[in-house]
């Protein structure tokens, strides 16, 4: 026992030994695992606690995410900067041949020619009589159907619409009935036999079909830039039509101005159920696009090689969020280990109740604040905080000293210091 109340018995210097092994354990942990997964197919990002940040220091804590909202995700121009600088960077990191980087071009652009296997251009068909209604000819002069009889294939240099494939199958000759005993040619001039006709409208609905598949810029076209379903619609310029992209603007707006204004339990409560509608219109708004970026990730990893891929996935481009990302695991796994061994136990400690606090005050249970999803419920007081305080305890008192390498480099300098006359 303790001969004055400010005294700390043996057995208080264990606990609080343990206390400060124990919270090392389980930083370093948190950051070897945090480490470990970028390494897969999911890293882990704080970008969805930070973006969900709630509460006065909401603002700043959001402002540290690239894209909180997915605004960036809707810009035509934005989006294809970013798929642009990940199909180099991918190239770049992977080494890729020739020809996995025209596969990958052609998963990203586009094909610029659509083909369709046709072994001969049945008589009677001819294709300078086709007209193009040209709805679908970005970057195309002249939209063109021909055939290629050296290679055997019938191309298109356009996408093509439902009434230009109808078009062409039209082009063929009404088909005789019965082919000639000898097999010769039809009895009628300009009319073809059924096996042509079976072959031309095969080579057509290829053709169209092929012609049907976008690239992911072309996609992305599609979404951001025509689909008046997403984007809206004008006649005359007049609005007829809000799309689904104008909506999810409008009640990001409309909740951040009730947010900035919230005083009362009420409005918080509506304003919780604001945003949970709001979180459903961006899942559906971005949804489609964040799936099509992630399936083309996926057909661009299936391009390589054995060896490719033991290179592991594709580092994350560094933006302020993965700065935040690396610092936080790093420091976890740095100050866990100094706690653990007792190594620089002070100043670690003080380093970790700082981290605790900005772990605390994306969403502090604060009154006037929304409770943090899941099923703990804190006043003022919540994990992180108790965390903060424990280690605040630590940094008080020279646990390094008491049993930890603190002990051993207090003796080494002791030791090389020189003695006083």
């Amino acid at each position: 026992m303790p001969a004055r109340p400010t005294q700390i018995s043996l057995l208080a210097c264990l606990f609080l030994v343990l206390l400060r092994v124990s919270i090392g354990w389980q930083f370093l942990y948190e950051g070897i695992w945090k480490l470990k997964t970028q390494g897969t197919s999911r890293p882990w990002t704080a970008e969805g606690y930070l973006s969900n940040a709630k509460g006065p220091f909401r603002n700043y804590f959001r402002s540290l995410c690239d894209d909180p909202d997915g605004l960036k995700k809707l810009d035509y121009d934005a989006q294809i900067a970013r798929l642009d600088d990940w199909r180099n960077r991918f190239t770049q990191y992977y080494g890729l041949t020739d020809d996995q980087k025209s596969r990958l071009n052609l998963l990203l652009d586009g094909a610029g020619e659509f083909r369709a296997r046709l072994d001969a251009l049945p008589e009677g068909i001819d294709l300078a009589k086709f007209k193009p209604l040209g709805k679908y000819k970005t970057g195309v002069d002249k939209p063109t159907v021909a055939f290629d009889a050296k290679r055997k294939l019938l191309t298109s240099n356009f996408r093509l619409v439902g009434e230009e494939k109808e078009a062409l199958l039209a082009l063929a000759a009404t088909p005789a009935t019965e082919p000639a005993a000898d097999g010769a040619a039809p009895a009628a001039a300009g009319q073809i036999s059924p096996a042509q006709l079976a072959a031309w409208s095969k080579a057509v609905d290829r053709l169209y079909e092929e012609s049907g598949k976008l690239g992911l810029k072309e996609r992305m076209q599609v979404w951001l830039k025509e689909d008046p379903a997403r984007l809206g619609q004008e006649v005359n310029g007049r609005k007829e039509r809000i799309g689904e992209v104008e909506v999810y603007r409008q009640m990001l707006d409309r909740y951040n101005g009730e947010w900035a204004t919230a005083r009362t339990d009420y409005q918080f409560e509506h304003q919780d159920k604001r945003w949970s509608k709001l979180m459903e219109k961006k899942a559906e708004v971005l949804g489609p696009i964040d799936g099509a970026v992630k399936e083309f990730e996926t057909k661009a990893y299936a391009l390589l090689d054995v060896q490719q891929n033991q290179k592991g996935p594709l580092p994350p481009k560094m933006t302020q969020l993965r700065q935040v990302d690396l610092t936080t695991m790093w420091l976890l796994t740095a100050l866990g280990l100094l706690l653990i061994v007792g190594l620089f136990s002070r100043l670690a400690a003080l380093a970790g109740a700082a981290l605790m606090v900005l772990f605390y005050l994306p969403m502090p249970p604060w009154p006037g604040v929304p409770e943090a999803p899941g099923p703990e419920h804190s006043l003022f007081v919540n994990k992180n905080l108790i965390e903060a305080l424990a280690l605040l305890a630590i940094a008080s008192l020279p646990t390094g000293k008491w049993l930890g390498l603190d002990a051993l480099v207090g003796k080494l300098f002791s030791r090389s210091a020189p003695q006083k006359s």
